[in-house]
């Protein structure tokens, strides 16, 4: 029997290496294709696009919080990987029914990379999950960044608008990006026109995702906040903590220097 601890203090036995794995959350289903896993993953969500070849190719399992549970019993798993945040409390305690669910909690870099050498242990790989740790934390301590301390408004939704808040993973990117959060309310807080306009942003980024945020969305937050640039912005850069973290610190570095010399 072995035994693990996922993030959040959960014993998780497994009877041995598992080799029928279902990852519901997009950002650990790309590290377990860029682990290696292409035989072992055996389904995933309709969100996991990464990499292209295996989300056409994958048995798709329903949505991050909207998931075919019965699905799920059927193609017999012996391990469910899903994230606090990104899951369904009870879906994920009714798959715990099915096989043991190791839930991961990212809150930052250092719980991202917690994250990746945990599953790394879980599914015999340690020595790739602990390269990928140390390449990806070469390039984020490899990029210098000015600390601008402008105030940036992180948009994740519309009708209602939604900020991403304090302590949230995209907020600890927003932070490495030398940039302030505009909000001190925690998590994703909804925020009307009139209350966005009055915390007077110097910077809006429209993510393109969970919200496909476009160029057409633009010309709207110009005509509500004058005074601030607004700026399309990749959201799985700042918000996929899996193998997707390798790019991030060259995108951050582009745009925050096309900010500044703005």
């Amino acid at each position: 029997m072995l035994v693990f601890r996922d993030q959040l203090s959960r014993k998780v036995e497994l009877s041995g290496t598992p080799r029928r794995i279902i990852s519901i959350v997009p950002s650990q289903t790309e590290l377990l294709f860029y682990l290696g896993l292409n035989v072992e993953v055996i389904g995933i969500t309709k969100f996991c696009i990464h990499p292209a070849e295996r989300f056409n190719s994958t048995t798709k399992v329903g949505g991050t919080k909207q998931l075919d549970v019965e699905k799920i019993r059927l193609l017999a798993p012996d391990l469910i990987i899903a994230n606090k945040e990104e899951n369904d409390r009870f879906q994920v305690e009714e798959l715990m029914n099915i096989c043991p669910v190791w839930i991961s909690d990212i809150f930052n870099l250092d719980s991202a990379l917690q994250m990746i050498a945990c599953i790394g242990d879980i599914i015999g790989k340690p020595g790739q999950a602990n390269m990928l740790c140390m390449e990806i934390n070469d390039r984020f301590s490899g990029i210098k960044l000015p600390v601008t301390g402008l105030k940036v408004a992180y948009l994740i939704w519309r009708r209602p608008y939604m900020l991403a808040g304090r302590g949230t993973f995209i907020d600890s990117m927003l932070q490495r990006c030398g940039l302030s959060n505009v909000t001190d309310a925690e998590r994703y807080p909804e925020i009307d026109a009139a209350a966005l306009a009055a915390v007077n942003p110097d910077l809006v980024f429209l993510s393109s995702e969970p919200y496909p945020f476009a160029q057409k969305h633009i010309e709207e937050f110009e005509v509500l906040l004058p005074n601030a640039e607004v700026v399309l912005v990749d959201g799985e850069m700042f918000s996929w903590y899996g193998s997707r973290l390798l790019y991030a610190p060259a995108y951050f570095k582009q745009l925050i220097n096309g900010l500044v010399k703005n």
